[in-house]
């Protein structure tokens, strides 16, 4: 059984992906024995600066740059070996050596899956998701076909070559299919990804075992999210969405530990929003408006350095995360950002044909149609860092009204606050 002193705490996102899950994950990091990714691949980008050292990561875990905690890439997770040893790389160039895991279940990432996304992109028109192009959903769907190959696929020679003839043949043919050209040479790609194989396989595990024992132990566990609620493929804006599921309820298939340990499950929420990719956006701002808050808050993707959309906070949105993902509290962030606005909208509904609309619809037509509803709240100004230091009753009235109103409207705490990219720009309540 497991050690009932053992924790398991779930970091997700709330919105559009891009909520600050990197600095909140880095900010319990510390105290975590492993801080585990359970979805998603390189398309997700997070985040972290400790002083005046920025690290975009994409595949490992924000925890990384602590000492004592492990990284885990969980099978879940589909994996661009080129890409992962490129980040590795890039961390020891930093002075960090990453002390990682990687599931030996975890789908890698072929060249013919880049070339298909590719060829999809162009097939789906105005349906597309706003692909990074980095071979996500034909990966996933070669798993779902049975054609994938595995982390541990890649560190043995004969049932590489035997899945690779498989794969291959079947890719190609739907590559031309769809009328995209692409050069691909499969004895060069049988070679290549044999040398990722050997340089991974210290790093190879059957890491459900590996975080069953340590939960066994009484080890912290940290799960780390990727993107946000409305990419879930399952619960998001469908099919604006990315290609796995982005719940805390796939945590448990994502890496093989039982969803019954979880002890917290906390949803990183933006005080605004952003999103980088097709899809309707009903409180989205342009003009000044939304210059400024991109500017201030950076708001250029970690993976593509596109720049993002900008929108109000929806609430809609928010009310889903909270319900899908059994949030237990909500981490609030960039509450710094909306420094200087005097009127801050708030969207607490949408207006659908008339009618009012308190949760997401599944539908794609209403949600094309679908009007905010807003509250309008008073804004604040410039926050000082003795405020953070005084904590959550020192900040303006107007901003703790912000906060109440969020809570009131999701009927979920707000228990972390955000006030700046640094670990010590926190406030827990």
């Amino acid at each position: 059984m497991p050690n009932k002193s053992s924790k398991i705490t779930a970091i997700v996102g709330a919105q559009w992906g891009d909520e600050g899950k990197g600095k909140i994950t880095d900010f319990f990091a510390g105290e975590a024995d492993f801080v585990v990714r359970f979805h998603g691949g390189n398309n997700a980008g997070h985040t972290v600066i400790v002083n005046d050292d920025i690290y975009k990561l994409h595949l490992i875990p924000s925890g990384v740059l602590y000492e004592h905690p492990v990284s885990v890439i969980g099978n879940g997770v589909v994996v661009d070996p080129a890409a992962l040893i490129k980040e590795i790389n890039y961390l020891r160039d930093k002075g960090v050596e990453p002390k990682l895991k990687i599931s030996d279940r975890a789908h890698i990432i072929m060249p013919y899956h880049i070339e298909m996304d590719v060829a999809l992109t162009k097939h789906q028109g105005k349906l597309a998701a706003g692909s990074t192009k980095r071979g996500i959903a034909p990966v996933y769907g070669d798993k779902m076909y049975r054609h994938g190959i595995r982390m541990v696929d890649i560190t043995e020679p004969d049932i590489f070559r035997e899945k690779l003839d498989k794969a291959f043949s079947f890719n190609q043919t739907l590559i031309e299919a769809f009328g995209h050209s692409a050069t691909l040479d499969k004895e060069n790609i049988y070679d290549q990804y044999i040398d990722y194989g050997e340089t991974l396989r210290p790093y190879i595990s059957d890491i459900s075992v590996d975080l069953f024992n340590a939960h066994k132990q009484g080890s912290s566990i940290l799960f780390e999210g990727a993107q946000g609620i409305s990419l879930d493929v399952d619960h998001g804006v469908y099919p604006h969405t990315t290609s796995s599921n982005t719940v805390a309820g796939h945590l448990a298939a994502g890496t093989g530990v039982s969803f019954r340990g979880i002890h917290r499950i906390i949803g990183v929420t933006k005080a605004y929003l952003s999103r980088v990719g097709q899809s309707p956006l009903p409180t989205e701002v342009d003009g000044k408006e939304a210059e400024t808050l991109r500017e201030k808050g950076a708001e250029y993707g970690t993976t593509t350095g596109r720049p993002r959309r900008i929108g109000w906070l929806d609430l809609v949105q928010v009310r889903q995360a909270v319900r899908t993902n059994g949030l237990t509290e909500i981490a609030l962030t960039k509450l710094d950002i909306l420094s200087g606005f005097s009127d801050l909208p708030v969207c607490r509904a949408y207006n659908i044909g008339g009618k009012e609309i308190t949760e997401m619809p599944a539908s794609l037509s209403q949600f094309r149609k679908a009007k905010p509803i807003y509250e309008s709240l008073s804004g604040w100004g410039k926050l000082t860092p003795d405020m953070i230091e005084k904590g959550f009753n020192a900040l303006p009235d107007t901003l703790r009204k912000y906060v109440k109103y969020i809570e009131d409207q999701v009927d979920c705490p707000v228990t972390i606050i955000s006030m700046g990219p640094q670990r010590h720009e926190t406030i827990i309540r």
